[in-house]
């Protein structure tokens, strides 16, 4: 069925005079803290536990506003006879705010989780060279990072917490089969009654 002509622009009108009509409020910023949504896209947080060094984030950054610098330190081996490995430490991480254009790519292609939205704004400088936040900077806007949101109660149960709970699971079992044996072991290793009188005497 073809648009009816002048619909878009009925439309565009509506929105128009819905607008018209409601009341103008202004925000008392900074006395009050504005009411922002949950997800806003303030600055980028940092969670370093979770970085790898993998650099996906500063290879796809369209604005090349990330810097990291890492080193690599040998692990020695886990068991007896295992080989030493090598992995990559996290010396600096930094982003320049002042390229930043917040598309959150980095954030998206982040394999490890380690990057966040915070919805933290007030990071205004003085001079721009002073807009390039180290790690440090980053990891604090973490804290500020808000806790996703609540699945939906039908959805299926995600694969990670169903393989930590399979695993829980399995070491209670194999926790509790030890106890167990453990048990019955002291029960069958006990000394003969003592109410019986020895070999011997009646």
């Amino acid at each position: 069925m073809a648009p009816i002509p002048g619909s878009g622009l009925a439309k565009g009108l509506a929105v128009t005079l819905r607008t018209m009509t409601k009341k103008t409020v202004t925000e008392q910023y900074p006395d009050t803290q504005p009411d922002l949504p949950p997800r806003t896209r303030g600055v980028i947080g940092l969670f370093e536990e979770n970085c790898t060094v993998c650099m996906l984030c500063a290879r796809e950054c369209p604005d090349w506003c990330i810097y990291i610098d890492s080193h690599k330190e040998t692990v020695p081996a886990a068991a007896p006879g295992g080989r030493e490995r090598s992995r990559n430490v996290l010396d600096r991480f930094a982003i320049d705010f002042s390229l930043c254009m917040y598309c959150g790519i980095c954030i998206e292609v982040c394999p490890f989780d380690a990057l966040f939205w915070s919805p933290e704004f007030e990071y205004a400088e003085t001079d721009i060279h002073e807009l390039t936040h180290e790690r440090d900077k980053l990891r604090e806007w973490m804290w500020t990072v808000p806790a996703p949101p609540a699945l939906d109660p039908g959805a299926e149960e995600p694969k990670e917490i169903a393989a930590a709970r399979k695993a829980a699971e399995k070491l209670a079992a194999t926790q509790a089969a030890a106890q167990a044996a453990q048990a019955d072991h002291a029960d069958s290793a006990d000394p003969a009654d003592p109410t019986e009188p020895p070999e011997g005497q009646s």
